[in-house]
């Protein structure tokens, strides 16, 4: 084997190792961003979830007592009320639950400050109807909230073009109203 032969194999096997490494490195990459897009998605669902559950259950209570169901109706900020001991009374902690957009971070505070639900929120947005399905922004006569939640992967990169934002949206009457 002369040395031109063995220098023309090692620039062959260099080309080669090298396609192979920049294959990798964009599965990879690719690999990060749908895993992120994935936890994006599965977050926002969870959250949207356990928003319109205490929702539909705003409210609830002793039979006969007379409290909010729902106290503030703002476009990304809502605060219900639950009757959890059953004393009539809306005082103890977790009886009242504030659901709110703060920077990227939807926050729930139940009493013991708001701890973050889910981070990387684009868009968090309530609206109001009544009972005949009018828009209000009245909350003793919420009936009904549509929710809308915008999330995206907020650490796979910084590109705006390659970032993939979920939405998801409902509807939610509320119970006991």
């Amino acid at each position: 084997m002369s040395l031109a032969e063995l220098l023309v194999s090692l620039a062959i096997v260099g080309l080669v190792l090298g396609g192979v490494f920049g294959i990798l490195h964009q599965g990879q990459r690719l690999y990060a961003m749908g895993a992120a897009r994935v936890e994006s998605q599965q977050t926002a669902r969870i959250a949207l979830e356990r928003l319109a559950r205490e929702i539909r259950h705003a409210g609830e209570g002793q039979a006969g007592a007379d409290f909010p169901a729902v106290s503030v109706a703002e476009p990304s900020r809502i605060v219900l009320h639950f009757d959890v001991n059953g004393d009539g009374l809306i005082a103890a902690n977790g009886e009242t639950v504030t659901w709110l957009l703060r920077g990227r971070v939807l926050r729930r505070d139940a009493g013991g400050g708001a701890q973050p639900i889910i981070n990387g929120v684009r868009d968090f947005a309530l609206s109001y109807l009544d009972a005949n399905g009018a828009p209000t922004t009245v909350p003793s006569d919420v009936r009904t909230v549509a929710i809308t939640l915008t999330t995206e992967p907020d650490h796979v990169t910084t590109d705006p073009s390659r970032r993939g934002a979920t939405t998801v949206s409902t509807s939610v009457r509320l119970r006991n109203r």
